[in-house]
């Protein structure tokens, strides 16, 4: 009886020992560090150490069960090695956001619903790169949807962050990082003699569209279509970005009368600009310089100096909005790569490094206007919050380094002509372009100069392309009216990989 007890027992401790170590096998991570299989033999002998020859038994059902569940880690692990997409956690935490937030998004585009399937979910980014929740890697030309041009948490934004964050992260009063960053942007932007920050580039718009009605005492504004300046009510007229993704005309709870004195005009075309002018006091005309928002779409130099006369000759100001194009396509935005002067400019993305933050700017005596200088009031509690300001000083002062304008229209331009000539190689119709780290491109034959031009495009075989795309790691923006962004951090072996990918897709689709 005492012998059939302590076998009993040995068994019984066996059995707690091998549950013990089963339990810690089944939750330790599986790591490119410690195979499978060697955790799978550690576990068994440290189970058998621990209770002696009794545990035959046991151990023998348990290294079955240890060794399936290897082998079922194994095969997940090989899936990805061999070119398998595992986004079960992306799933899940989208599944759950969509009970917590309109959409499962806090800005709709990210939502993949003009490509199909739902989002993956970021969980870090460094560089190029960025990772999501299920440890897949990407190649990022979405770069935080401009901000990165840098790279994504740059070593040295970092560090001065950290240092700030030391003295505080908002200070809701005047402080000397405003003064150094309104300095760069004066220097850096022809029209800007003056800067007010805000916290986005849509606060911005918002602001200078305020102003310039106050400035000129007129409430008429023209736009273009398919141009998006953020979701002030009264820019919500035949906007782009994600109004445009998601086919949406107009907005629902914007009054009639916010938007009565929006007219748009059609991009690249004077005529329908000077129609506009002739017969409304058009306080001013307002434009993304390159549009970013409907797609990639530049404008002919004579447009731009044509909207130059026809302003001046009209009383109206001339904006551009460059919270897209301002120190991306060149250190002094779109107006020093093109060398027509605007009025007012709108800035944002860049000039915050990555964090928040917005900025209207330009002559001195119209930026009088705003109060307490003047009577137009705008305010923001977090406006030239520290934090935006560091960050924005160090993205700045690495843009100043020689040659890096030249890198980012060299590597942009290789990847742009491979994606194109992927595609005529497989006898797709696509079309597009790029001017320094800003690109884009139609699935149609182009070429494509308005907002009209680009509805032309084939949105289902782009949705197509951009999920298996984004199954061989390679994140670009999920819609068709959005462009894309290379950064300085950007390799040529980026590049190669990114065009390979493309040649094998556009080969299957």
């Amino acid at each position: 009886m005492k012998t059939e007890v302590a076998t009993f027992c040995a068994i019984g401790a066996g059995a707690c020992a091998v549950s013990h170590a089963l339990n810690a096998f089944v939750s330790a991570p599986a790591t490119s560090e410690t195979p499978v299989r060697h955790l799978r033999a550690n576990t068994v002998k440290q189970a058998a150490a621990t209770s002696g020859n009794a545990t035959t038994v046991v151990l023998a059902s348990a290294a079955g069960l240890v060794a399936a569940t290897g082998k079922s880690r194994h095969s997940r692990t090989q899936r990805k090695s061999r070119g398998g997409f595992e986004t079960s956690k992306s799933e899940e935490i989208f599944t759950e956001a969509k009970d917590l937030m309109p959409g499962g998004v806090s800005s709709p585009v990210r939502a993949f619903k003009s490509v199909g399937g739902n989002p993956v979910v970021f969980d870090k980014v460094k560089g190029a790169y960025a990772w999501d929740v299920d440890g897949n890697q990407y190649i990022d030309y979405v770069g935080t949807w401009g901000p990165a041009i840098i790279g994504h948490a740059d070593d040295k934004v970092l560090k001065a962050l950290t240092k700030q964050m030391e003295k505080g992260t908002s200070f809701g009063a005047p402080c000397a990082l405003e003064n150094e960053l309104a300095k760069m942007v004066i220097d850096a932007v022809p029209s800007v003699e003056m800067v007010r920050f805000t916290n986005s580039g849509t606060e911005a718009c918002m602001g200078m569209l305020r102003l310039v009605r106050a400035f000129t005492k007129r409430d008429v504004v023209v736009k273009f279509e398919g141009c998006y300046h953020g979701h002030g009510d009264a820019f919500l007229v035949q906007a782009g970005s994600g109004v445009a993704t998601l086919g949406l005309p107009d907005s629902p709870g914007v009054p009639k009368g916010a938007t009565t004195s929006t007219l748009c005009a059609q991009y690249n075309d004077l005529e329908s600009v000077e129609e506009l002018l002739k017969n409304n006091e058009v306080a001013a005309v307002i434009l993304e310089p390159v549009v970013g928002n409907s797609g990639f779409i530049p404008p002919t130099k004579e447009f731009l100096v044509g909207l130059r006369e026809l302003t001046t000759k009209y009383g109206a100001l001339l904006v551009f909005d460059e919270v897209m194009t301002g120190f991306r396509i060149a250190y002094g935005g779109a107006q020093e790569y093109f060398g027509v002067t605007p009025d007012v400019t709108t800035m944002g993305k860049v000039i915050g490094g990555g964090l928040p933050v917005g900025a209207y700017g330009g002559r001195k005596d119209i930026m009088e206007m705003v109060a307490p200088a003047g009577p137009m009031y705008q305010a923001g509690t977090l406006s030239g919050n520290p934090l935006a300001m560091t960050a924005g000083i160090e993205t700045m002062k690495r843009l100043q380094e020689p040659g890096s304008y030249e890198y980012l229209d060299k590597l942009t331009g290789k990847l742009i002509n491979g994606i194109l000539d992927a595609a005529k190689e497989n006898g797709h119709k696509v079309c597009g372009g790029h001017i320094s780290g800003m690109f884009g491109f139609f699935f149609c034959e182009g070429p494509v100069t308005c907002f009209a031009d680009a509805t032309k495009s084939d949105t289902e075989k782009f949705a197509k392309w951009h999920r298996m795309m984004l199954q061989k790691g390679i994140y670009l923006a999920p819609s068709q009216y959005e462009a894309g962004f290379t950064s300085l951090a950007h390799t040529e072996e980026d590049i190669e990989k990114t065009i390979a990918a493309a040649k094998e897709v556009f080969a299957a689709i």
